[in-house]
Protein backbone atom coordinates (compact mmCIF):
# COMPACT_ATOMS: atom_id res chain seq x y z
CA UNK A 1 0.00 0.00 0.00
CA UNK A 2 1.66 3.17 -0.71
CA UNK A 3 -0.10 4.67 2.26
CA UNK A 4 1.75 2.94 4.50
CA UNK A 5 3.31 5.39 7.52
CA UNK A 6 6.75 4.76 7.65
CA UNK A 7 8.72 5.81 10.88
CA UNK A 8 11.91 6.60 9.00
CA UNK A 9 12.78 6.76 5.67
CA UNK A 10 15.82 4.01 5.61
CA UNK A 11 17.20 4.90 2.18
CA UNK A 12 17.20 8.71 3.20
CA UNK A 13 20.83 9.09 2.06
CA UNK A 14 21.05 6.97 -0.99
CA UNK A 15 18.00 8.80 -2.43
CA UNK A 16 19.73 12.23 -1.71
CA UNK A 17 22.61 11.23 -3.22
CA UNK A 18 21.09 9.76 -6.32
CA UNK A 19 19.09 13.01 -6.71
CA UNK A 20 22.23 14.40 -6.85
CA UNK A 21 24.78 12.45 -8.49
CA UNK A 22 25.06 14.38 -11.87
CA UNK A 23 25.32 17.62 -10.44
CA UNK A 24 28.25 15.93 -8.06
CA UNK A 25 29.82 14.93 -11.07
CA UNK A 26 29.78 18.13 -13.51
CA UNK A 27 30.85 20.49 -10.40
CA UNK A 28 33.42 18.27 -9.19
CA UNK A 29 36.03 18.51 -11.68
CA UNK A 30 36.01 21.89 -11.74
CA UNK A 31 35.87 22.43 -7.77
CA UNK A 32 32.92 23.79 -7.72
CA UNK A 33 30.56 21.55 -5.78
CA UNK A 34 30.29 22.83 -2.46
CA UNK A 35 32.76 21.21 0.13
CA UNK A 36 31.09 19.82 3.31
CA UNK A 37 31.30 21.54 6.76
CA UNK A 38 33.30 18.64 8.18
CA UNK A 39 35.73 18.98 4.96
CA UNK A 40 39.68 18.42 5.77
CA UNK A 41 41.86 21.11 5.54
CA UNK A 42 43.85 19.16 2.48
CA UNK A 43 40.31 18.67 0.65
CA UNK A 44 39.78 22.50 0.79
CA UNK A 45 43.50 22.89 -0.28
CA UNK A 46 42.87 20.75 -3.33
CA UNK A 47 39.44 22.59 -4.47
CA UNK A 48 41.51 25.65 -4.07
CA UNK A 49 44.00 24.63 -6.60
CA UNK A 50 41.38 23.01 -8.84
CA UNK A 51 39.86 26.60 -8.66
CA UNK A 52 43.00 28.39 -9.69
CA UNK A 53 44.36 26.28 -12.52
CA UNK A 54 40.85 26.51 -14.25
CA UNK A 55 40.96 30.33 -13.67
CA UNK A 56 44.00 30.23 -15.15
CA UNK A 57 43.34 28.10 -18.42
CA UNK A 58 39.93 29.95 -18.99
CA UNK A 59 41.72 33.73 -18.95
CA UNK A 60 44.92 32.07 -20.99
CA UNK A 61 42.23 31.77 -23.53
CA UNK A 62 39.71 34.39 -23.36
CA UNK A 63 42.11 37.62 -22.39
CA UNK A 64 44.21 37.23 -26.06
CA UNK A 65 41.26 36.52 -27.91
CA UNK A 66 39.55 39.68 -26.19
CA UNK A 67 42.52 41.68 -27.60
CA UNK A 68 41.94 39.84 -30.87
CA UNK A 69 38.79 41.63 -31.40
CA UNK A 70 40.03 44.83 -30.17
CA UNK A 71 43.33 45.68 -31.69
CA UNK A 72 44.64 42.83 -34.46
CA UNK A 73 44.19 44.21 -38.36
CA UNK A 74 41.71 41.57 -39.43
CA UNK A 75 38.34 41.95 -41.17
CA UNK A 76 35.19 42.44 -39.58
CA UNK A 77 33.78 39.02 -41.10
CA UNK A 78 37.17 37.05 -39.36
CA UNK A 79 36.24 38.97 -35.74
CA UNK A 80 32.57 38.62 -35.91
CA UNK A 81 33.76 34.43 -36.21
CA UNK A 82 35.22 35.19 -33.32
CA UNK A 83 32.95 36.36 -31.10
CA UNK A 84 30.26 33.34 -30.18
CA UNK A 85 32.97 31.02 -29.13
CA UNK A 86 34.27 34.15 -26.59
CA UNK A 87 31.03 35.24 -25.48
CA UNK A 88 30.50 31.34 -24.73
CA UNK A 89 33.89 31.73 -22.21
CA UNK A 90 32.78 34.84 -20.79
CA UNK A 91 29.11 32.98 -19.80
CA UNK A 92 30.90 29.87 -18.67
CA UNK A 93 32.93 31.65 -16.35
CA UNK A 94 30.13 34.31 -15.31
CA UNK A 95 28.49 30.50 -14.41
CA UNK A 96 31.51 29.14 -12.58
CA UNK A 97 32.10 32.45 -10.98
CA UNK A 98 28.27 32.45 -9.59
CA UNK A 99 28.90 28.92 -8.72
CA UNK A 100 31.90 29.97 -6.37
CA UNK A 101 29.86 32.77 -4.88
CA UNK A 102 26.71 31.00 -4.10
CA UNK A 103 29.09 27.73 -2.65
CA UNK A 104 27.28 28.52 1.15
CA UNK A 105 23.83 29.01 -0.16
CA UNK A 106 23.57 25.71 -2.31
CA UNK A 107 25.41 23.82 0.08
CA UNK A 108 22.15 24.81 2.40
CA UNK A 109 19.73 23.99 -0.49
CA UNK A 110 21.53 20.32 -0.96
CA UNK A 111 20.90 19.65 3.13
CA UNK A 112 17.17 21.25 2.51
CA UNK A 113 16.63 18.33 0.07
CA UNK A 114 18.70 15.93 2.27
CA UNK A 115 16.30 16.84 5.20
CA UNK A 116 13.56 16.72 2.98
CA UNK A 117 14.38 12.40 2.31
CA UNK A 118 14.63 12.05 5.98
CA UNK A 119 11.40 14.27 6.70
CA UNK A 120 9.39 11.59 4.36
CA UNK A 121 6.67 10.08 6.52
CA UNK A 122 5.10 8.57 3.66
CA UNK A 123 5.44 5.46 1.35
CA UNK A 124 3.97 7.74 -1.26
CA UNK A 125 5.89 10.62 0.05
CA UNK A 126 9.12 8.74 -1.17
CA UNK A 127 7.50 7.45 -3.77
CA UNK A 128 6.91 11.34 -5.58
CA UNK A 129 10.08 12.36 -4.48
CA UNK A 130 11.84 9.55 -6.42
CA UNK A 131 9.87 9.97 -9.48
CA UNK A 132 10.65 13.92 -9.53
CA UNK A 133 14.16 12.94 -8.45
CA UNK A 134 14.44 10.66 -11.85
CA UNK A 135 12.79 13.09 -14.06
CA UNK A 136 15.33 15.79 -12.80
CA UNK A 137 18.09 13.08 -13.08
CA UNK A 138 17.03 13.13 -16.86
CA UNK A 139 17.27 16.35 -17.58
CA UNK A 140 20.82 17.02 -15.96
CA UNK A 141 21.89 13.76 -17.93
CA UNK A 142 20.49 15.44 -21.30
CA UNK A 143 22.44 18.93 -20.01
CA UNK A 144 25.59 17.23 -20.32
CA UNK A 145 25.08 15.46 -23.01
CA UNK A 146 24.14 18.82 -25.20
CA UNK A 147 25.97 21.73 -23.65
CA UNK A 148 29.23 19.53 -23.07
CA UNK A 149 28.64 17.53 -26.53
CA UNK A 150 27.78 20.61 -28.12
CA UNK A 151 30.63 22.93 -28.01
CA UNK A 152 33.08 20.08 -28.03
CA UNK A 153 31.60 18.88 -31.36
CA UNK A 154 31.94 22.72 -32.50
CA UNK A 155 35.95 22.87 -31.40
CA UNK A 156 36.98 19.39 -33.07
CA UNK A 157 35.13 20.78 -36.13
CA UNK A 158 37.12 23.66 -36.25
CA UNK A 159 40.38 21.90 -35.46
CA UNK A 160 40.25 18.82 -37.15
CA UNK A 161 40.94 21.08 -40.38
CA UNK A 162 44.10 22.50 -41.44
CA UNK A 163 45.03 25.22 -43.12
CA UNK A 164 47.49 26.65 -44.77
CA UNK A 165 49.48 30.03 -44.41
CA UNK A 166 52.68 31.16 -46.11
CA UNK A 167 55.36 32.95 -43.62
CA UNK A 168 57.62 34.57 -45.33
CA UNK A 169 59.17 31.95 -47.43
CA UNK A 170 58.04 28.98 -45.54
CA UNK A 171 54.48 26.90 -46.37
CA UNK A 172 53.38 26.48 -42.86
CA UNK A 173 50.37 23.78 -42.12
CA UNK A 174 48.16 24.91 -38.57
CA UNK A 175 45.13 23.85 -36.72
CA UNK A 176 42.81 26.65 -36.77
CA UNK A 177 41.40 28.09 -33.38
CA UNK A 178 37.81 28.58 -32.31
CA UNK A 179 39.44 31.62 -29.72
CA UNK A 180 41.93 33.24 -32.29
CA UNK A 181 44.47 34.81 -29.88
CA UNK A 182 46.04 38.31 -30.38
CA UNK A 183 49.48 37.32 -32.56
CA UNK A 184 51.59 40.04 -30.27
CA UNK A 185 51.18 38.32 -27.47
CA UNK A 186 50.98 34.43 -28.74
CA UNK A 187 51.69 33.33 -32.09
CA UNK A 188 49.15 30.13 -32.76
CA UNK A 189 50.74 29.49 -36.39
CA UNK A 190 53.93 27.69 -35.49
CA UNK A 191 54.59 24.76 -33.87
CA UNK A 192 54.23 23.67 -30.85
CA UNK A 193 52.77 26.68 -30.10
CA UNK A 194 49.85 25.68 -31.88
CA UNK A 195 49.15 22.01 -30.23
CA UNK A 196 49.76 23.59 -26.99
CA UNK A 197 47.03 26.30 -27.37
CA UNK A 198 44.69 23.66 -28.91
CA UNK A 199 44.94 21.98 -25.62
CA UNK A 200 44.67 24.58 -23.56
CA UNK A 201 41.30 25.41 -25.76
CA UNK A 202 40.06 22.22 -25.07
CA UNK A 203 40.68 22.40 -21.54
CA UNK A 204 39.29 25.85 -21.37
CA UNK A 205 36.17 24.14 -23.34
CA UNK A 206 36.25 21.25 -20.87
CA UNK A 207 35.82 24.11 -17.96
CA UNK A 208 32.96 26.39 -19.12
CA UNK A 209 31.01 23.76 -20.51
CA UNK A 210 30.80 21.87 -17.62
CA UNK A 211 30.19 25.59 -15.60
CA UNK A 212 27.31 25.99 -17.92
CA UNK A 213 25.85 22.31 -17.43
CA UNK A 214 26.18 22.25 -13.89
CA UNK A 215 24.14 25.93 -12.81
CA UNK A 216 21.68 24.36 -15.66
CA UNK A 217 21.40 21.16 -14.46
CA UNK A 218 21.39 22.02 -10.63
CA UNK A 219 18.19 25.16 -11.13
CA UNK A 220 16.00 22.10 -12.76
CA UNK A 221 17.14 20.07 -10.24
CA UNK A 222 16.24 22.33 -7.50
CA UNK A 223 12.95 23.31 -9.20
CA UNK A 224 12.32 19.69 -9.62
CA UNK A 225 12.92 18.62 -6.04
CA UNK A 226 10.33 21.81 -5.43
CA UNK A 227 7.90 20.72 -7.63
CA UNK A 228 8.04 17.27 -5.97
CA UNK A 229 7.39 18.87 -2.38
CA UNK A 230 4.02 20.71 -3.75
CA UNK A 231 2.54 17.14 -5.03
CA UNK A 232 3.17 16.44 -1.69
CA UNK A 233 1.45 19.40 -0.03
CA UNK A 234 -1.20 18.58 -2.63
CA UNK A 235 -2.06 15.30 -1.54
CA UNK A 236 -2.05 16.91 2.40
CA UNK A 237 -4.35 19.00 0.96
CA UNK A 238 -6.67 16.60 -0.58
CA UNK A 239 -6.06 14.14 2.94
CA UNK A 240 -7.30 16.75 4.88
CA UNK A 241 -10.97 16.56 4.31
CA UNK A 242 -11.41 12.70 4.00
CA UNK A 243 -11.93 11.87 7.53
CA UNK A 244 -14.71 13.80 8.91
CA UNK A 245 -14.77 12.00 11.95
CA UNK A 246 -11.56 13.48 13.06
CA UNK A 247 -11.36 15.96 16.38
CA UNK A 248 -11.16 19.45 15.40
CA UNK A 249 -7.78 20.01 17.12
CA UNK A 250 -6.52 17.03 14.77
CA UNK A 251 -7.59 18.68 11.84
CA UNK A 252 -5.91 22.07 13.12
CA UNK A 253 -2.64 20.02 13.81
CA UNK A 254 -2.99 18.94 9.87
CA UNK A 255 -3.44 22.52 8.40
CA UNK A 256 -0.71 23.62 10.94
CA UNK A 257 1.87 20.83 9.22
CA UNK A 258 0.62 22.10 5.60
CA UNK A 259 1.47 25.82 6.69
CA UNK A 260 4.92 24.68 7.64
CA UNK A 261 5.34 22.84 4.56
CA UNK A 262 4.22 25.53 2.71
CA UNK A 263 6.64 28.20 4.20
CA UNK A 264 9.49 25.77 3.64
CA UNK A 265 9.01 24.94 -0.17
CA UNK A 266 8.36 28.95 -0.76
CA UNK A 267 11.77 29.76 1.55
CA UNK A 268 13.47 26.55 -0.57
CA UNK A 269 12.19 28.55 -4.24
CA UNK A 270 13.27 31.94 -2.97
CA UNK A 271 16.86 30.60 -2.19
CA UNK A 272 16.98 29.23 -5.39
CA UNK A 273 16.08 32.33 -7.01
CA UNK A 274 18.34 34.09 -5.38
CA UNK A 275 21.37 31.61 -5.97
CA UNK A 276 20.03 31.52 -10.23
CA UNK A 277 18.87 35.33 -11.14
CA UNK A 278 22.50 36.83 -11.71
CA UNK A 279 23.41 33.60 -13.73
CA UNK A 280 20.07 33.33 -15.33
CA UNK A 281 20.62 36.83 -16.38
CA UNK A 282 24.50 36.51 -17.92
CA UNK A 283 22.93 33.28 -19.69
CA UNK A 284 19.75 34.70 -21.08
CA UNK A 285 21.57 37.64 -22.80
CA UNK A 286 24.59 35.67 -23.43
CA UNK A 287 22.61 32.91 -25.84
CA UNK A 288 20.28 35.79 -27.12
CA UNK A 289 23.37 37.26 -29.12
CA UNK A 290 25.06 33.49 -29.70
CA UNK A 291 22.07 32.19 -31.18
CA UNK A 292 21.97 35.68 -33.51
CA UNK A 293 25.46 34.95 -34.20
CA UNK A 294 25.68 31.15 -35.12
CA UNK A 295 22.31 31.72 -37.90
CA UNK A 296 24.90 34.05 -39.08
CA UNK A 297 27.67 31.74 -39.46
CA UNK A 298 25.18 28.85 -41.05
CA UNK A 299 24.21 31.52 -43.47
CA UNK A 300 27.49 32.53 -44.00
CA UNK A 301 29.16 28.93 -44.37
CA UNK A 302 25.93 27.63 -46.54
CA UNK A 303 26.83 28.82 -50.10
CA UNK A 304 30.18 26.91 -49.63
CA UNK A 305 28.16 24.48 -48.28
CA UNK A 306 30.66 22.99 -44.98
CA UNK A 307 28.82 20.16 -44.15
CA UNK A 308 31.11 19.48 -41.50
CA UNK A 309 31.21 23.61 -39.98
CA UNK A 310 27.27 23.62 -40.49
CA UNK A 311 26.64 20.62 -38.60
CA UNK A 312 28.53 22.21 -35.68
CA UNK A 313 26.86 25.67 -35.85
CA UNK A 314 23.77 23.50 -35.78
CA UNK A 315 24.92 21.61 -32.87
CA UNK A 316 25.67 23.94 -30.81
CA UNK A 317 22.59 25.93 -31.41
CA UNK A 318 20.39 23.28 -30.35
CA UNK A 319 22.18 22.83 -27.07
CA UNK A 320 22.11 26.80 -26.33
CA UNK A 321 18.17 26.81 -27.53
CA UNK A 322 18.16 23.80 -24.62
CA UNK A 323 19.85 25.99 -22.43
CA UNK A 324 17.14 28.76 -22.51
CA UNK A 325 14.36 26.65 -22.73
CA UNK A 326 15.43 24.94 -19.13
CA UNK A 327 16.08 27.97 -17.19
CA UNK A 328 12.26 29.17 -18.49
CA UNK A 329 10.76 26.14 -18.20
CA UNK A 330 11.65 25.58 -14.27
CA UNK A 331 10.24 29.58 -13.98
CA UNK A 332 6.65 28.59 -15.25
CA UNK A 333 6.35 25.24 -13.98
CA UNK A 334 7.60 26.77 -10.79
CA UNK A 335 5.00 29.88 -10.48
CA UNK A 336 2.28 27.78 -12.31
CA UNK A 337 2.38 25.10 -9.25
CA UNK A 338 2.89 28.03 -6.78
CA UNK A 339 -0.84 29.43 -7.78
CA UNK A 340 -1.81 25.75 -7.94
CA UNK A 341 -1.79 25.44 -4.18
CA UNK A 342 -4.31 28.11 -3.77
CA UNK A 343 -6.78 26.84 -6.09
CA UNK A 344 -6.47 23.08 -4.18
CA UNK A 345 -6.92 24.61 -1.00
CA UNK A 346 -10.04 26.45 -2.08
CA UNK A 347 -11.48 23.21 -4.14
CA UNK A 348 -10.99 21.40 -0.55
CA UNK A 349 -14.35 20.18 0.84
CA UNK A 350 -13.69 22.44 3.16
CA UNK A 351 -17.43 22.70 4.46
CA UNK A 352 -16.52 19.60 6.24
CA UNK A 353 -14.53 20.97 8.55
CA UNK A 354 -15.08 23.02 11.77
CA UNK A 355 -15.77 27.23 10.93
CA UNK A 356 -12.44 27.55 12.63
CA UNK A 357 -10.58 25.74 10.97
CA UNK A 358 -11.81 26.54 7.58
CA UNK A 359 -11.19 29.88 8.00
CA UNK A 360 -7.24 29.03 8.16
CA UNK A 361 -7.36 27.68 4.64
CA UNK A 362 -7.57 31.94 3.65
CA UNK A 363 -4.66 32.88 4.68
CA UNK A 364 -3.03 29.95 2.68
CA UNK A 365 -4.60 31.00 -0.43
CA UNK A 366 -3.59 34.74 0.57
CA UNK A 367 0.18 33.62 0.52
CA UNK A 368 -0.31 31.46 -2.84
CA UNK A 369 -1.58 34.60 -4.67
CA UNK A 370 2.08 36.36 -3.99
CA UNK A 371 3.85 33.97 -5.50
CA UNK A 372 7.79 33.84 -5.68
CA UNK A 373 9.04 34.13 -9.22
CA UNK A 374 12.26 32.96 -10.83
CA UNK A 375 13.82 35.67 -12.70
CA UNK A 376 16.92 37.03 -14.50
CA UNK A 377 18.52 39.37 -12.84
CA UNK A 378 15.31 40.29 -11.10
CA UNK A 379 13.97 42.22 -14.31
CA UNK A 380 12.61 39.65 -16.57
CA UNK A 381 10.41 36.63 -15.27
CA UNK A 382 11.20 33.66 -16.97
CA UNK A 383 8.50 31.75 -18.83
CA UNK A 384 7.55 30.13 -21.78
CA UNK A 385 7.04 33.28 -23.31
CA UNK A 386 10.60 34.78 -22.14
CA UNK A 387 11.73 31.65 -23.97
CA UNK A 388 9.67 32.87 -27.54
CA UNK A 389 11.04 36.59 -26.95
CA UNK A 390 14.92 35.16 -26.83
CA UNK A 391 14.19 34.23 -30.07
CA UNK A 392 12.65 36.95 -31.83
CA UNK A 393 15.16 38.99 -30.78
CA UNK A 394 17.87 36.85 -32.00
CA UNK A 395 16.34 36.85 -35.25
CA UNK A 396 15.80 40.92 -35.63
CA UNK A 397 19.59 40.66 -34.18
CA UNK A 398 20.26 38.83 -37.02
CA UNK A 399 19.33 40.46 -39.27
CA UNK A 400 20.74 44.04 -38.49
CA UNK A 401 24.08 42.12 -38.56
CA UNK A 402 23.49 40.88 -42.33
CA UNK A 403 22.89 44.38 -43.09
CA UNK A 404 26.11 45.55 -41.66
CA UNK A 405 28.42 43.09 -43.23
CA UNK A 406 26.69 41.71 -46.60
Amino acid sequence: MTNTIVLKNVKSKSDHDYSLKLNRWYLKPIGAWPLASTSSAAEKVVVLIQILVCWVVVCFIVIPCTLYLFFEKESIRSKVGAVAPLLNRYMGLMSYWMLLQHSGNIRDCIEHIEMDWRSAQKASDREVMLQHAKFGQLIALICGIIMQGGTFLYGIAKAAKTATIIVGNETITMHPMTCPAYSKIIDTRFSPVNEIVLIIQILSTFIVSSSTAGICSLAAVFAIHASGQLNILYMRLDELTKNRKEENHVAEQRIIDIVEHHLRILSFIARVENIMHKACLAQLTGCTVILCLLGYYILMNWGIFDAAQISSYIIVYVSITFNIFIFCYIGEILTEKCKHVGQMAYMTNWYNLHHKSARDLVLIIARSSNVIKITAGKLIQLSIATFGDVFKTSLAYLNILRTMTI
